[in-house]
């Protein structure tokens, strides 16, 4: 479930969040450099990892209007994103969900529950939520 964005995020957490929500295909993340390049490329402005490092954890907080704008091309956000909460919580949600029917196990499950009933989504809901609070249970958190 999407985090709650009952108060305002700043810059680095809105970052911060695609880098925890958006992965790779494998599921693991990207890495500072490996966004920092795909940024470089797409602007051709110097855009170091350790810039991105000091985005991400608010060290600096006033990239340009281009390196924002790689940042949201890259992360397929609208730019918008990163500095207005009436669009941050909604692209927030989009994002954890596109993020997660890019997983083909993800994808699947989800196909396959387009033809079931609502009492059928709901045991599937259920089944969900158990195995969601076991697994939390055996890694010691809360679910």
């Amino acid at each position: 479930m999407p985090e709650a964005e009952s108060q305002s995020q700043t810059l680095a957490e809105r970052i911060e969040r695609l880098f925890r929500t958006v992965r790779r295909p494998d599921r693991t993340p990207y890495s500072n450099e490996e966004v920092a390049r795909a940024c470089r490329e797409s602007t051709g402005e110097t855009f170091s990892a350790t810039y991105l490092w000091q985005l991400r954890t608010g060290r600096r907080d006033n990239p340009t209007k281009r390196h924002l704008e790689a940042l949201a091309a890259f992360f397929e956000v609208p730019v918008a994103y990163f500095f207005d909460d009436a669009h941050g919580a909604p692209v927030a949600e989009e994002v954890a969900l596109l993020s997660a029917m890019r997983d083909a196990g993800v994808r699947d499950v989800a196909l396959r529950a387009v033809n079931l009933s609502p009492d059928g989504l709901g045991t599937v809901r259920d089944l969900i939520d158990a195995i969601a609070r076991r697994e939390a249970e055996r890694r010691g958190q809360a679910p």
